[in-house]
């Protein structure tokens, strides 16, 4: 997913699609690992299947969503900032530094120079200001509208690029890396389709929900970058026909690979298989607002009754962490650490479901167009559940329409959700009294206060304090029921080199063009 913002006019459906997911910290693995300590190596052409394609597709960043986009994006444009692959730390990329006020409400950004567009233009700091000023403005529609919500003024100064904002936001330069900010000449307002970006790759043919290719920016302001000719995107929306492409060599990497076919694909000679910690997961959602989850003893119950390890191996093959019912993990900057797991535990369950009160059986929605294999996780917790006296109903609802008629609507369901860059877009996505998407209906002013607080907090310490004092009073308080974290799974042929698992992003944060290589 899911990736990728929710925060944006988009609606769900298309943005748990997305790859909007940015980075940040903790470690991320590949079942191969295709970068180890090589010699990069320029030429040829690379070949990717993608699946999250349509007709509807566009090549301006602002409305672009989606797998497919996330990947050309990063083909043709420059964001601002980067995140770091390992750590997931900010990182220069058209902004050389930056710079914050004491209160975190200006940032100044030194803007690179020396660069040039791939029409021969020179890249200026007008650009920078006029592309975030085409995002942020209040008739935008772009992914990114959500994110540079609390912007006031964006403007040039003595050469610099100077961020005003409406409250203090420690954040500000990762949110400077999604996907939908890439600097366009002019910002883009004029030609926003146009493709024309500082990136790897010029973009020489683009057909919506079919293909899109570029060749080799040989005027790159990096060297670190872009090693093969041209790129060829194909797009693949059935997962039969990806993987008989890169079994036929027809491609040399294929996304989304179901953990069901892994082992069928590991047996395949000449296929390796790639796998990246996410942070997106798979959920069960209460209305904390709402009979009899309003109980809180019954929301424990349920959450000492769910066997999560039944869940990552039967669901995903074992694809995925355990997850803590918050929705952080190591993958997320200022993580907490030590916070004691939540294990299945039919005693404690059954205790506090007898001090509920409650003995009837409680309904569960759910649809496989909540996650795949949804209704086997349903299933599962429904079996687990009845070793403590918990009676679960499970009602299997029609994948049409289970966005917008289950979801955030009946008191208790199963959902997904992709990853965001930071915990403060986490939570303030779906956990803050007022938040549009507020799925479990916590609404707590003492948790809103907390998150206003970090928000703006320079000190990493008491940063990490309150993070963790949000996990606990979500997780002990709050109606999610969160089991796993599902991993990303992708596979490509074994010439396909340095490729990157950039942590808790899907194919390599978006820039598997510009980071592998091929080798005969």
């Amino acid at each position: 997913m899911s990736a990728t913002s929710r925060l944006s006019s988009l609606s769900r459906r298309d943005l748990l699609q997305a790859g909007v997911a940015l980075g940040l910290v903790a470690a991320a693995g590949s079942l191969a690992s295709p970068a180890a300590a090589q010699t990069p190596v320029r030429g040829g052409q690379l070949r990717l299947g993608l699946d999250g394609g349509a007709s509807a597709d566009t090549l301006d960043p602002a409305l672009a969503s989606a797998s497919v986009n996330f990947v050309i994006a990063h083909c043709w444009g420059d964001t601002l900032v980067e995140s770091d692959p390992k750590t997931g730390a900010a990182v220069p990329s058209l902004a050389e530094s930056w710079s914050p006020s004491a209160d975190a409400k200006e940032w100044t950004f030194k803007i690179r120079k020396d660069v040039r567009f791939h029409d021969g233009k020179a890249f200026t700091v007008s650009d920078a200001v006029e592309t975030l000023r085409r995002h942020a403005g209040k008739k935008s529609q772009s992914g990114a509208l959500g994110l540079l919500s609390g912007i006031d003024r964006i403007e040039e100064r003595s050469g610099d690029m100077v961020v005003t904002l409406k409250e203090a936001n420690a954040d500000l330069p990762l949110i400077f890396t999604d996907y939908h900010l890439q600097i366009q000449p002019g910002g883009g307002v004029e030609k926003p389709a146009a493709a024309i970006g500082t990136g790897p790759y010029k973009l020489v043919a683009f057909e919506p929900g079919i293909r899109a290719a570029f060749e080799k920016n040989t005027d790159d302001w990096r060297q670190d970058r872009g090693y093969v000719d041209s790129v060829l995107i194909t797009v693949m929306n059935d997962l039969t026909a990806r993987t008989s492409a890169l079994r036929s060599g027809q491609v040399d990497f294929i996304s989304t690979v179901e953990p069901k076919i892994v082992p069928l694909l590991k047996r395949v000679p000449g296929v390796e298989i790639l796998r990246t910690s996410g942070k997106g997961f798979y959920s069960f959602l209460m209305h904390c607002d709402t009979a009899p989850f309003d109980n809180n003893d019954l929301r424990l119950a349920l959450k000492y009754a769910i066997d999560r390890e039944a869940i990552l191996k039967g669901v995903l093959g074992g694809f995925g962490t355990i997850g803590n019912d918050y929705p952080i993990n190591a993958n997320y900057a200022f993580a907490p650490t030590d916070i004691e797991q939540r294990n299945y535990d039919p005693d404690k369950a059954a205790f506090h479901f007898k001090k509920s009160g409650l003995q009837d059986p409680i309904l569960l929605r759910t649809s496989e167009a909540a996650f795949p294999g949804a209704v086997d996780a349903a299933q599962l917790f429904q079996l687990s559940a009845e070793k403590a006296g918990i009676k679960i109903n499970v009602q299997r609802e029609p994948s049409d329409g289970y966005w917008s008629e289950v979801w955030n609507v009946k008191p208790f369901c199963t959902s997904f959700w992709g990853g965001r860059p930071t915990q403060d877009a986490r939570y303030s996505t779906s956990y803050v009294s007022n938040a549009e998407w507020n799925d479990t209906r916590f609404k707590r002013p003492d948790f809103d206060k907390m998150v206003m607080q970090a928000r703006g907090e320079l000190d990493e310490t008491k940063r990490r304090v309150l993070y963790r004092d949000m996990a606990l009073m979500v997780r002990d308080e709050g109606g999610l029921i969160l089991p796993v974290f599902n991993d990303f799974i992708n596979a490509c042929t074994s010439h396909l080199k340095g490729f990157v698992p950039d942590i808790g992003n899907d194919f390599s944060n978006g820039r598997i063009a510009s980071r592998v290589w091929l080798e005969a």
